[in-house]
């Protein structure tokens, strides 16, 4: 399966690449905001819910015209710690919004942008993996 490359310039787009990363598992240390770039990074394995076969993959993740970066709820000193993403919103227009990544437990990275400008990459081979999230209803 090849992998992915996208780009989201709105909601709608952020909504696919939210649903692609859902059960991402995100080291704290590889976390990052660069002020003088204006970018926010983050790489993570996700479970490729778009395959067949259950495999995870190392993904990067880079949001652009990036302002500024508001954590709640995460402990940044313990860089060896894993959060779950659960999902990724976006609330703007082209010029002005906010993302908000919401992570199992409460977590929350909310990121002032100038306009949406969101690139995600599968880097390096897939692996297998037992493991398959679900998420009950109730």
């Amino acid at each position: 399966m090849a992998t992915l490359k996208l780009r989201a310039r709105n909601a709608e787009d952020m909504a696919v690449i939210s649903a692609l990363l859902q059960d991402g598992l995100v080291p704290v240390g590889d976390i990052g905001f660069m002020p003088g770039e204006n970018g926010f990074v983050m790489a993570l394995t996700r479970y490729r819910w778009e395959g067949a076969s259950r495999e995870r993959i190392h993904t990067g993740l880079r949001f652009e015209a990036v302002r500024a970066v508001r954590y709640r709820g995460i402990d940044r000193k313990d860089r060896s710690q894993f959060l779950s993403l659960l999902a990724i919103s976006y609330e703007g227009d082209a010029a002005k919004g906010a993302v908000a990544m919401h992570f199992s437990g409460g977590g929350v990275i909310a990121l002032e942008v100038d306009g949406l400008n969101c690139i995600l990459a599968d880097f390096d081979e897939s692996w297998p993996t037992l493991w398959t999230p679900r998420h009950d209803l109730e």
